[in-house]
């Protein structure tokens, strides 16, 4: 329910595209700072306790957001503090619960219980896309972003409950050693950091365009309940990309995983001229399948060749390279749609999506790695 709920009490606050992106933008920055800290931490403490703080501050912050709009008190300046502090939690969360999948399931199972994992945090995001559109529009965005705080407190009580098998005892050697040795894992491997670098322009286009240009889309063409519906579409390719990657074994999982990612460029475009909304929602499902695809088969490869004792901190430079320039993103899409126009500044994101991605199909790992 956030993204929807954000972007339209943005819009709501001051009606500009721009501040739309700098909260956006807000909520990432943070996490470039301190993603590197957090892979070392989630690699030296039980990784569920990283999680359950985790989830217990972004209970609390947007449990704040939810009340400042519920009561009127809301300024713009508040949602990017608000958001700083949201994108600081979780950047301690994923690192740790990247790294627990290989704790709980064996070598073999590893790529179904990525698919299950994904399955489970999808299938909730088609109902919370969804309800969320409807909150919005009926009731207003702080009350679905009430909703969300109360999703957080959830998620730590499910992650306290978890138990873990026990990790065998090391000396822990210095902050800086560790942080060096999962550099030297992360460069070490060219499919590794050549397709980090791809999606540190992937996701930068196609997030700023799809997530500050799509609302403003929707409002001017296809209404805000309709924009919940393009976003649950998109929640439901996830799935039926999930339920694929339970049967489907391909032996070369990066080489897929790469096909997959054409796929965002879609709703990007059509997002253009507008595109119908129901096109919009048909493109919004085949992008959530190719990133369902993409996303087993990454992080079944990042599990099967990354030792596990390192998971963390060489997930945290692969996050840290993937949104480093998503605040860039969010920050400039609005400007640029002023400057040259919405639809040409979806069109240039679109286009610049398919130009990062085939590149890595030249990339020799990427073509011949093989499942372990």
């Amino acid at each position: 329910m956030a993204p929807i709920a954000l972007a339209f009490a943005v819009l709501d606050l001051t009606g500009s595209k721009t501040d739309l992106g700098f909260v956006l933008a807000a909520r990432t920055a943070p996490q470039l700072v301190l993603l590197l800290i957090a892979g070392v931490w989630a690699d030296r403490l039980p990784r569920h306790h990283v999680m359950v703080v985790s989830s217990v501050a972004s209970m609390a912050s947007q449990g704040l957001v939810a009340a400042l709009l519920l009561t009127g008190h809301a300024h713009l300046w508040h949602l990017v503090a608000i958001s700083a502090f949201n994108g600081i939690s979780s950047a301690f969360f994923f690192p740790a619960s990247a790294g627990i999948v290989p704790q709980t399931v064996p070598p073999d199972m590893i790529q179904q219980a990525n698919a299950n994992l994904r399955l489970a945090l999808n299938s909730s995001a088609v109902a919370g896309y969804a309800i969320g559109g409807v909150i919005v529009a009926g009731a207003g965005p702080g009350w679905a972003i009430a909703v969300d705080a109360a999703t957080f407190g959830a998620a730590a009580i499910f992650a306290a409950a978890m138990r873990l098998p026990p990790v065998e005892a090391r000396e822990t050697p210095s902050f800086v050693t560790e942080l060096a040795e999962g550099w030297r894992a992360f460069r070490s491997r060219t499919w590794l950091w050549a397709i980090v670098l791809q999606f540190s322009i992937v996701n930068s286009m196609q997030t700023g365009a799809f997530f500050v240009l799509g609302p403003v889309q929707a409002d001017l063409h296809f209404g805000r309940a309709a924009w919940g519906a393009i976003l649950a579409c998109e929640a439901a390719g996830l799935i039926l990309g999930g339920l694929t990657m339970l049967r489907w074994r391909p032996q070369r999982l990066l080489l897929v995983a790469t096909f997959g990612v054409l796929a965002l460029a879609l709703p990007v475009a059509l997002l253009g001229p507008p595109a119908p909304a129901v096109v919009v929602a048909a493109a919004a499902f085949l992008m959530g399948f190719g990133i369902e695809i993409f996303a087993v088969c990454w992080d079944t490869t990042m599990q099967q060749q990354i030792p596990g004792q390192m998971l963390s901190r060489v997930y945290a430079y692969d996050m840290l390279g993937s949104v480093a320039l998503i605040p860039v993103g969010f920050a400039i899409a609005g400007p640029v749609a002023d400057a040259i126009g919405t639809r040409a500044t979806l069109y240039g994101a679109a286009t610049l999506v398919v130009l990062a991605t085939l590149p890595i199909f030249g990339v020799r790992e990427v073509r011949e790695l093989r499942r372990r």
